[in-house]
């Protein structure tokens, strides 16, 4: 079956600005609390307040910061506790769809699910980290989408949302995605074979290590003294908090 490779587009300032902002974030640069300035932003990546905005409106739809009228844009990361919640559901949701979708996908959507695959598989020789989790979210959002149910995939494309910054940042540990297209691949297994039982437990599996592999990563980040817990720490007792 031929289909059209659909490659991602060039990313849009707003798009830079924010995976940046997203790296600080998670590297210690700007910790829990610290207020991010439009204009310095601004000046700091050489661009208008506009983008800068945008990219600070998608920050608040994955949490990383709040949005205070009349105060400011806020850094505000989640728990460790409250992540790890997010996950387990994330992986309940996943499982659900999977579970679902293996008694409703169609032909066309499987063959779609293994073009996904090949494109992914294109990324890591690569090592593309953005091209893959760019194709990656299309494998996910089709499996939403075959589950048959329109509120279940509404929740599951709302929550991975919200946890799209940190399953972005865990593929860039060695062999992270190479191991995540492995999962892709017995997941595509079990929905050709009908296996809901299968598919289910595949993709519990699959968000399950990205969980483990997030915090592995946000340790790696803490011992080398760069994690947000370590710039908090090293805060000047009664000073104010950093502006960016």
């Amino acid at each position: 079956m031929t289909m059209n490779t659909p490659k991602p587009n060039p990313p849009k300032r707003a798009d830079q600005i924010a995976k940046s902002l997203e790296d600080m974030i998670f590297q210690g640069e700007f910790a829990d609390g610290d207020r991010l300035d439009e204009q310095r932003l601004a000046e700091r990546f050489g661009t208008s307040r506009t983008p800068v905005r945008e990219a600070l409106q998608k920050l608040s739809v994955s949490g990383l910061v709040a949005q205070i009228p009349q105060r400011g844009v806020f850094v505000q990361q989640p728990g460790p506790v409250e992540l790890m919640e997010m996950f387990e559901v994330m992986a309940e949701l996943e499982a659900v769809c999977g579970r679902f979708a293996a008694i409703r996908i169609t032909d066309e959507a499987l063959d779609q699910l293994r073009h996904a695959n090949q494109l992914c598989q294109q990324a890591v020789d690569e090592g593309d980290t953005d091209g893959y989790y760019f194709h990656n979210e299309d494998f996910h959002r089709i499996i939403y989408s075959q589950s048959g149910n329109r509120f279940l995939e509404q929740e599951a494309r709302r929550l991975s949302r919200r946890l799209r910054p940190f399953r972005r940042i865990q593929l860039r540990l060695r062999g992270r995605m190479r191991q995540s297209l492995d999962e892709h691949l017995a997941v595509v297994q079990a929905l050709t074979d009908s296996d809901p039982e299968g598919a289910g437990n595949a993709l519990r599996d699959h968000v399950a290590v990205q969980n483990e592999k997030f915090h592995h990563l946000m340790n790696s980040f803490e011992d080398r003294g760069s994690a947000p817990e370590k710039a908090r720490a090293e805060r000047p007792e009664g000073g104010s908090r950093r502006r960016a």
